[in-house]
């Protein structure tokens, strides 16, 4: 008789920088809004000799915004980059950066050929000496003033439209500090008090999650090309059911202080650390920029927050709720969407919460660990002065590269018109440089070159438990199902082409989850 040994194989489908480069922020540059440095390698701009890539036009969307913002020409983000500059380097193959001289995400190596996969872990699994490197490496880039990168400290229009640059240095962390303020800053009008509140550029709307990957991916980045190390990746912080910032020790990102609870604990570095954009009702009072100047230690209160807005950190249920949400985005595709994924997962209040989770929270997911942390975190624009948002982030990030393995949505999902703006699939994500554009990020992180451990072990877990399900009943179901006649040799069935009935149903439910799970079969003929 067929006797048929299983085993279970999940196979995932897999297919610089931000603003402003310190070579375009020139008079020259900006008078003839061309950002196309030259590549050191060759000397040619964007390394066209060697076939790295070439200076053209910066094509941007024509498809209509949302109602949102009703003005036009009065923010430098709108159509982004144009205000600054209509010519940019678009580079080849592998190749990405703001000159490409760097790699697309996922690629290593002088030629930009070596393919590498990088794991993400949670924070609470690393040894001593990787929380100590972690710790270091954070606090090099706080102290290193960024090679590339400048941001800007005046409006396009008060720089005299390019004949008066106004600009900065800022430390290679601090420059993701302000990217963040930049992104999510109001609109200014013109004239002190005179802006407009509801436009940000990286929040409330479906280009959330795209954005801050690629944020992620940028960061992480960054920290390697300033240690040296290619193999560095981001943590997460996994807050499901937490009790309080269990993070908030001195050995990761600081302890509360005993002198004052609203600040970090002495015996932390993070204690020194200075933070810059956080003053936004001052900016608008003002009608200005943020000019990057210091302006003060780092504040936290973790727990003793709004209890109005936010009754708890996430729950497990919560997550899973979230996840449970079929549609990426819904209505108006702003902060009112109800039942959608990206707008629970931003943390959005909607229906579901009410009914299913049962929480009173006027905020959740995402947002409420910002609120739950009652400090620098609790400012949007500011947020990123914490260390702390970097780890949120990158869970934030992995539960959404998990929304995109259990429902594989087709690119149509993502929005190409009448998204707030900044939002649409073809806008290009302000304010980075190289240019990237908000649906080139709808996609799973497999194909961006980066893992979550906790997914992997979810993986691992199903194969080593489910082994002896799988053997006794898949066995009986298949010869059911008329495959009893396969030769010796391999079968591969996915999981998706199956019928529910075929599998243990716990299994199924899990396996059709994964983007592209496929069963591989081993036959062997058994004499019993």
């Amino acid at each position: 008789m067929w006797f048929i040994k299983i085993t279970v194989f999940l196979l995932f489908l897999v297919l610089t920088k931000q603003q402003f480069p310190r070579l375009c922020t020139t008079r020259e540059a900006l008078l003839t809004k061309e950002c196309c440095p030259l590549w050191e390698g060759d000397g040619s701009a964007c390394g066209a000799r060697s076939g790295r890539g070439s200076c053209e036009d910066a094509a941007v969307s024509d498809q209509p915004d949302g109602p949102q913002y009703p003005f036009s020409g009065l923010d430098d983000r709108e159509k982004w980059p144009l205000v600054f500059y209509n010519r940019t380097c678009q580079c080849a193959g592998n190749f990405m950066g703001f000159n490409c001289a760097d790699c697309k995400f996922g690629y290593f190596g002088e030629n930009c050929n070596e393919r590498r996969e990088t794991l993400r872990r949670n924070i609470h699994h690393l040894t001593r000496s990787e929380r100590n490197r972690l710790v270091s490496y954070l606090n090099l880039a706080k102290q290193t003033v960024s090679r590339d990168y400048v941001v800007a400290t005046g409006t396009y229009r008060e720089m005299g439209n390019g004949s008066s640059p106004m600009f900065a240095d800022v430390s290679v962390y601090d420059v993701f500090v302000w990217m963040h303020y930049y992104v999510s800053r109001n609109a200014l009008l013109g004239g002190p008090g005179n802006v407009w509140p509801d436009v940000d550029f990286g929040h409330w709307a479906p280009a959330f999650s795209p954005w801050h990957r690629v944020y992620l991916l940028h960061w992480e980045h960054e920290i390697r090309k300033l240690t040296g190390d290619t193999s560095f990746s981001i943590p997460y912080w996994d807050w499901r059911d937490a009790q309080g910032c269990d993070v908030c020790t001195d050995d990761l990102m600081g302890a509360r202080s005993r002198q004052d609870p609203s600040l970090i604990s002495p015996g932390s570095v993070f204690s020194s650390w200075k933070v810059l954009c956080s003053q936004a009702e001052v900016y608008n009072t003002r009608g200005v920029l943020c000019d990057a100047s210091e302006e003060g230690p780092i504040r936290r209160n973790p727990g003793n927050h709004d209890q109005n807005l936010v009754e708890r950190l996430p729950t497990s249920a919560e997550v899973e709720f979230t996840l449970s949400l079929p549609n990426y985005d819904t209505g108006a595709m702003d902060r009112t969407a109800n039942m959608s994924f990206r707008n629970t997962l931003e943390g959005g209040r909607n229906l579901g919460f009410t009914t299913i989770v049962l929480s009173r929270s006027r905020l959740g997911m995402h947002a409420a660990l910002h609120v739950f942390m009652n400090g620098s975190m609790s400012s949007v624009q500011g947020s990123a002065n914490d260390p702390i948002f970097i780890l949120h982030h990158a869970f934030v990030d992995s539960i959404y590269e998990q929304w995109l393995r259990r429902h594989r949505p087709a690119p149509s999902q993502y929005p190409e018109s009448n998204a707030p703006i900044g939002h649409n699939g073809d806008y290009h994500m302000a304010p980075f440089l190289p240019l990237h554009r908000n649906k080139e990020y709808f996609i799973s992180s497999k194909e961006l070159g980066y893992e979550y451990s906790y997914l992997l072990n979810a993986i691992i877990f199903w194969e080593n438990k489910a082994l002896a399900l799988l053997f006794q009943e898949v066995g009986v179901r298949l010869r059911s199902k008329g495959w009893k006649t396969a030769r010796f040799g391999v079968l591969l069935v996915n999981i998706h082409d199956m019928q529910k009935s075929t599998l243990p149903l716990p299994l199924y439910a899990f396996l059709s989850r994964v983007e592209n799970a496929t069963l591989m079969f081993y036959l062997k003929p058994q004499i019993t």
